[in-house]
């Protein structure tokens, strides 16, 4: 991966000597949505979701990740059918579409940046900077340090060699939680985990599993703001291979980060029912508290000996979650700003200082947050985080079918029957669960 400073954008190195090998010319952007996904929604709302409720949330997990898939793979379809993003494409269907995401990606930005970063200082904090340097280090300093960082690794162009690490890291991760699922499965009792959700009789505990349930999903595998910056990243790939995907290299390179996103959620919903609810502890509240309880999942399952390798690994996933959302949610800011000057094609190009601006504005806002952040307060940006983004989530699921099935949309590239009605269900159902929500807290429901 490399940094182009003109069009302030990253680029992915061709892994293929052979340049006929479209395949793996289209591969790469499926694999950087996995790493935006596999974050907050995996290690932290999965593990909570198995601690406090077993395995009983599996079936929201997986309704989660089939409900999304169509809208969240319309977004590389469609940057690679038209050769514009699905920005361009809000736009074509009117301002009104583009000023509504407009309105979601800035109310909730902050949040999003926040709660990724918030995270990963907790790790950090926790397994790297109190136990070497002894100290009680303030959060919001270790969270400034995390995105100065990445606001330096963007500006550096100094990337390439830190991905390669990153990469490594990931893939001990993923068979390092693949293998401490698969020991603590065996162990369960499935007579107090059952994976049927059993719905609470009192009227508290059904809010509660409901509030649980949201905010599970609104992340999982991530918000739906998502598909936006997959179809940035796809026009990104295809102007560094020279290569325009088909239909088909889009769908593998998504499928393969989609499929990861799936088989690392359920593992993290097992180990926390197999290492928490099964023994009656409760997940923590604060952010440096739940970290050291993560880290203790993996030595619990596979020995003491693993807490320095999943350490590593758990700082490398979230500071790549951290340092993606920040370049992708400065990058999708400056495009809304440009189509909203209307840009036919806009790209970072015509305008760099748009983009450092939005990015220092994105981390300003993010640390104004976390610095209000203390204790138990860090599950509430986290919920607030997640909600938001569900209920945002009908809105762009509609606004990406309407894309795809546009004029400009190219006829012999357009989903097919099957891929429709799926794409329309999920309208359906998230906007009939928005409303079950927003109805379940109402003073006096239920």
């Amino acid at each position: 991966m490399y940094f182009d400073r003109e069009r302030v954008c990253w680029y992915y190195a061709d892994v293929s000597e052979n340049k006929g090998n479209t395949i793996w010319k289209a591969i790469g952007p499926g694999i950087v949505f996995a790493g935006a996904a596999i974050g907050v929604s995996h290690l932290v709302q999965s593990t909570r979701a198995g601690a406090v409720y077993g395995l009983s949330l599996v079936v929201f997990v997986l309704l989660a990740h089939a409900m999304k898939l169509p809208a969240m793979l319309f977004g590389p379809r469609y940057a690679a059918a038209t050769g514009t993003s699905l920005l361009d494409g809000y736009r074509r269907q009117g301002r009104h579409a583009l000023w509504t995401f407009t309105l979601l990606t800035f109310g909730t930005m902050f949040i999003i940046q926040a709660a990724v970063t918030i995270v990963t200082a907790a790790i950090v904090k926790t397994v790297l900077i109190d136990p070497l340097l002894g100290v009680n280090a303030p959060m919001w300093v270790v969270a400034l340090g995390l995105l100065g960082i990445c606001a330096g690794l963007i500006a550096a162009g100094g990337y390439g060699w830190l991905d390669f690490v990153l990469k490594v890291l990931m893939v001990v991760m993923v068979c390092s939680t693949v293998l401490a699922a698969a020991l603590e499965a065996p162990t369960l009792d499935f007579g107090r985990v059952s994976l049927l959700p059993a719905i609470p009789a009192d009227h508290a505990a059904r809010l509660a599993m409901l509030a649980a349930v949201v905010g599970l999903m609104g992340w999982m595998p991530a918000p739906l703001d998502i598909s936006v910056w997959h179809s940035l990243w796809t026009l990104a790939r295809r102007d560094q291979t020279g290569h325009n995907p088909t239909k088909e290299e889009c769908g593998l390179d998504f499928g393969v980060g989609y499929a990861l996103c799936i088989v690392l959620a359920l593992c993290f919903v097992v180990l926390g029912a197999g290492e928490l609810f099964m023994h009656g502890v409760k997940p923590e509240a604060s952010g440096p508290a739940f970290a050291a309880q993560l880290i203790d999942l993996y030595s619990g399952s596979i020995g003491a000996w693993v807490r320095p390798i999943i350490s590593a690994c758990a700082i490398a996933v979230m500071f790549s979650t951290t340092f993606t959302v920040l370049d992708a949610l400065a990058r999708t800011s400056q495009h809304i700003v440009l189509c909203l000057r209307g840009a036919e094609q806009p790209d970072a190009r015509a305008n760099v200082l748009g983009y450092w601006v939005m990015l220092l504005v994105v981390v300003a806002g993010a640390m104004l947050i976390i610095t209000q952040i203390k204790g138990a307060r860090f599950q509430g940006l986290i919920n607030l985080a997640t909600t938001l983004s569900f209920l945002g989530t009908p809105v762009i699921a509609w606004f990406n079918h309407r894309a795809v099935f546009s004029p400009e949309f190219p006829e012999g590239e357009r989903p097919g029957t099957v891929l429709c009605v799926w794409s329309l269900a999920g309208v359906v159902f998230w906007l009939l669960f928005a409303g079950v929500y927003l109805w379940g807290m109402l003073p006096g429901a239920g």
